[in-house]
């Protein structure tokens, strides 16, 4: 089974030529950072409730994508929300991220291609072996937002996740997408890390625009 950071990555790609989709990189990082507290929530080692987000067992999971920040949850002296350690993880994010791409080539699920010119590197692309676990998520995801039925935690983390960092905007047309929009809202809102996600995302953005307008 694919971590969610992986399952973010993959919904990332695009499938033309295995460059990534043009999602804001403060809303990535706020995403796998989520990404990964989502897996350790799964695993049992955090929980959260409304106004807090503590520590059910430090045993560490043999993840190193996912154990580093457990550390930092357990080193911790004081129990913050959700909210604080979705800010907090993200400065680890573009870890999370390169992590997860590498898992991905690892499993056969991607190839890595290096674009040089003269020796210099000039960009990465991922292209998909053959395209059969991003559909699989994907289809997950539909699944669950053209029906009515109550969704599995992994299906509405997910969901959160990526209608928090805009996934859904390119998953989606418009039509579809507005169609779609209050059954994304009423999943998105049973979980609350996603949610955390979600505002954190909406205050990076807020802040940019008043730092814009000065």
């Amino acid at each position: 089974m694919l971590c969610f950071a992986e399952e973010i990555m993959l919904l990332l790609l695009d499938d033309r030529d295995g460059s990534f989709l043009p999602v804001p990189q403060s809303s990535l990082k706020s995403a796998l950072a989520g990404a990964v507290l989502m897996d350790l929530a799964l695993l049992d080692r955090i929980d959260t409730d409304p106004r807090s987000l503590f520590l059910v067992d430090e045993k560490p999971t043999g993840d190193p994508l996912l154990d580093p920040t457990l550390e930092r949850i357990a080193a911790s002296r004081h129990i913050h929300d959700a909210h604080h350690w979705v800010w907090r993880c993200a400065d680890n994010a573009d870890a999370v991220r390169e992590a997860a791409l590498a898992r991905l080539v690892e499993k056969g699920i991607l190839t890595r291609e290096e674009d040089r010119f003269l020796w210099v590197f000039r960009s990465r692309r991922y292209p998909s072996v053959d395209g059969k676990a991003e559909r699989e998520v994907k289809l997950r995801i539909m699944g669950v937002l053209l029906s009515d039925e109550i969704p599995d935690p992994r299906d509405i983390a997910i969901i959160g996740l990526c209608d928090a960092c805009g996934i859904l905007d390119h998953m989606m047309a418009p039509r579809e997408l507005g169609q779609a929009r209050a059954r994304i809202d009423q999943v998105s809102r049973l979980d609350l890390i996603g949610q955390s996600v979600a505002n954190v995302i909406e205050q990076t953005r807020e802040l940019s625009r008043l730092r814009s307008d000065l």
